[in-house]
């Protein structure tokens, strides 16, 4: 019991002994689960857990936060098992262990996708329980501070992971001291060199500065205490290494620029002392205009609250404060883990906490709408790492959003129906374009329509993990639709061909096939063939009974009915950019793995160079009404005169056709070479503009792009 002394001299501060008891019966069966065992420095393996404990004894934490720090690795490295710690300690210990516990019974391909895998499986425990990520961050937080005995690969792949996602995290939850203390040691472990530099300047600047802030700090005090202002206290603020470098690093700025700024933080003991404490500093020092921000009216989703203002300080040096109250200067500190008295059932829950929830539960509407654990853990990514702008409701509620968010991040952040039926925006009661970067202070509201639904061009201008999320699940949920139709279409040609039909088939058959080809259910199978993953004729012919059929046998009779092309088949089907083929063209449909068919036309190269794999083409024909429009390319020689694109613009128009794109290739000065993008409905269409266009004088000569 050598190595649980500390521990229980710290738990003894706030513990009851019954408490420390199940704590060092805890203990006990870590200590023999990991007795073989030793760290790469080779010490104890349970000096870890105990030392990760002791991380979350010194804030307090309840006892089966305790427990589970010190049992947190005996699921992955021990034979102990879940239905052990739950029979010994009770379901919430043995739950809190297994949510912190890798998923080490499972192979997967990558590192990046066991990594997202694990981080999924943790933000499902966390949903029950938020205490799992108070754990996981103790133990990252450990495991960064033992860093140098791993391989210096290791030390970079971990000092990745940790700024990438925790640090981050406990940001999110306002624990300043756990993500300042994660960011240093990431950024020593990622960068040793620069690390170093910084370090020494900044230890040096220290030292040269400490004359100018102790004026200054003279100064606020002796104004602040004539003021009748009492029980404040003001100190330098201190910039730890990873800030330094990430502003030098955004901003371009040179070390220097960065040092000349003093920062000092001001402590009160109410919110109506920190706004005097404001007026006051603005009346001995000029304010620096729009560097003023009020975080106690608006706190930020971390629950973060103080008051920023940057001033012009004695000799023009900028000066930064932070005023804020004692407990607002311990939530900052602390955030999810002030408070936290989890010594009754009915424990004291702060508004970090109650964010927190929130914020775990938008987690858990994300991972919901993914489909992969890389696009999970990315959206989540894309959350964490952002500035904030704050916008207001209709009904005048404040709406925190990422910097740069949009009216449809707007609308899903309202709610996920609200999102999918966006049509419209008003912001500041005018209508907008849903791809307008929102500001702060506007109010915003969303028109929606019964039927609408998700574009898939929102995912180019949208910068929240739940909008992008959403929209991308609707996407796949249209295109696996769309594939099932055009597979269905695949096969039933594919079965004509053997004079049977999916309704001839046995379903014993059909759930061989299915089982052969490891998919769950028979439209998987026919979604990969309208995917262009799976060939129609082999699976047509695996249900049928011929898949052993040789090349000598005879092959079956041809009844080759072409697909219908109508001109609005979605997503599936495309029409290829190379050839750009319209109504009345002869064409030919080549499927793509993963993609669908493409539609080219028949003397597109790509289609000459194709039948070298004719498993590949599809017989297809245009609908005889075909919808929509279609692009079509020009190459147009024109004489180099004045006026010359109006002209054309003109004739375009005038034959109910619209330029879409244009490029301008400079020839000998007389003549241009435009290559001129059209939108017609059919080869009638495209006879009309031609026509108009060669009865102009400085038109020289007209091709087709094929």
């Amino acid at each position: 019991m050598d190595h649980f002394a500390p521990l229980k001299k710290e738990l003894e501060k706030y513990l009851e002994a019954p408490a420390i008891e199940e704590v060092a019966q805890a203990y006990e069966l870590a200590e023999e689960a990991h007795r073989k065992q030793t760290r790469r420095s080779g010490k104890p393996y349970i000096t870890h857990p105990v030392s990760v404990a002791l991380i979350l004894a010194d804030m307090h934490l309840d006892k089966e936060s305790i427990m589970a720090a010190i049992l947190h690795d005996v699921l992955e490295d021990t034979p102990v098992g879940k239905k052990e710690l739950a029979y010994r300690f009770g379901d919430q210990v043995a739950d809190l262990v297994d949510g912190v516990s890798k998923l080490t019974q499972i192979e997967f391909e990558t590192r990046a996708l066991a990594q997202a895998e694990n981080f999924r499986k943790m933000v499902m425990a966390m949903v029950k329980d938020i205490r799992v990520i108070l754990v996981k961050l103790a133990d990252r937080l450990h495991n960064m501070r033992t860093l140098q005995s791993l391989s210096t690969k290791k030390q970079y792949r971990i000092a990745r992971e940790t700024l990438d996602i925790y640090a981050p995290i406990a940001n999110r939850l306002g624990m300043h001291n756990f993500r300042v203390e994660l960011e240093d040691l990431g950024f020593a472990a990622m960068y040793p060199m620069r690390h170093r530099v910084l370090k020494t300047a900044l230890e040096t600047a220290r030292g040269n500065n400490e004359k100018m802030l102790s004026e200054i700090k003279q100064t606020l005090e002796t104004r602040l205490e004539k003021a009748g202002l009492n029980n404040i206290k003001i100190w330098g603020r201190e910039k730890h290494l990873y800030s330094i470098y990430k502003k030098m690093l955004l901003k371009r700025l040179s070390f220097s620029e960065i040092m000349d700024i003093y920062a000092f933080r001001v402590t009160v003991d109410t919110v109506e002392d920190c706004y005097r404490v404001l007026g006051h500093v603005h009346n001995l020092y000029k304010p620096v205009p729009e560097r003023f921000k009020d975080y106690i009216a608006i706190p930020k989703v971390n629950s973060y609250q103080s008051l920023h203002t940057t001033l012009f300080g004695p000799y023009g040096i900028p000066i930064e404060i932070q005023i804020r109250t004692k407990d607002m200067d311990k939530m900052a500190d602390s955030g999810i883990t002030t408070h936290w008295l989890y010594k009754s059932e009915d424990f004291q829950q702060n508004n970090a906490q109650e964010n927190t929830r929130e914020w775990v539960q938008g987690l858990l509407e994300i991972q919901k709408s993914t489909g992969s654990s890389l696009e999970f853990i990315e959206n989540v990514k894309i959350d964490l790492f952002h500035d904030d702008v704050y916008v207001f409701t209709p009904k005048g509620n404040i709406l925190q959003l990422p910097a740069g968010s949009t009216p449809v991040d707007f609308a899903y952040a309202i709610h996920s129906d609200i999102g999918d039926a966006c049509v419209a925006a008003r912001i500041n009661r005018r209508l907008t374009p849903l791809s307008t970067p929102l500001s702060n202070g506007q109010s915003v509201s969303i028109i929606t329509a019964p039927g609408a639904r998700p574009n898939p061009a929102w995912l180019n201008f949208v910068v929240t993990g739940k909008a992008r999320s959403n929209i991308r699940h609707y996407i796949k949920g249209q295109y696996r639709g769309e594939a099932v139709s055009f597979g269905r279409s695949l096969l039933s040609n594919a079965l004509m061909k053997l004079n049977t039909t999916l309704d001839d088939i046995p379903q014993t058959k059909i759930d061989e096939v299915v089982a052969y080809g490891e998919h769950d259910t028979v439209d998987d199978l026919i979604e990969q063939i309208g995917l262009g993953n799976q060939l129609a004729v082999i699976v047509a012919r695996r249900l049928a009974g011929l898949e052993d059929i040789t090349p000598e046998a005879p092959a079956p009779e041809k009844t080759d009915k072409p697909l219908s092309i109508k001109g609005s088949e979605g997503v599936i089907v495309s029409f290829s950019t190379c050839c750009r083929p319209i109504p009345g063209d002869p064409i030919i449909g080549l499927l793509r793995p993963g993609h669908g068919l493409d539609i080219h036309h028949e003397q597109c190269l790509k289609v000459r160079d194709i039948h070298k794999q004719p498993e590949r083409i599809v017989p297809v024909r245009w609908e005889d009404a075909v919808q929509g429009d279609f692009m079509v390319d020009l190459y147009v020689e024109v004489m180099n005169h004045r006026g010359v694109l109006a002209t054309l613009a003109t004739t375009i128009a005038e034959a109910e056709s619209n330029i879409f794109d244009i490029s301008i290739d400079k020839r000998d000065g007389k003549h241009n070479l435009l290559l001129l993008s059209l939108m017609v409905c059919d080869r009638a269409h495209l006879a009309t503009v031609l026509r108009r266009l060669r009865h102009l004088k400085v038109v020289t000569r007209i091709i087709r792009k094929k």
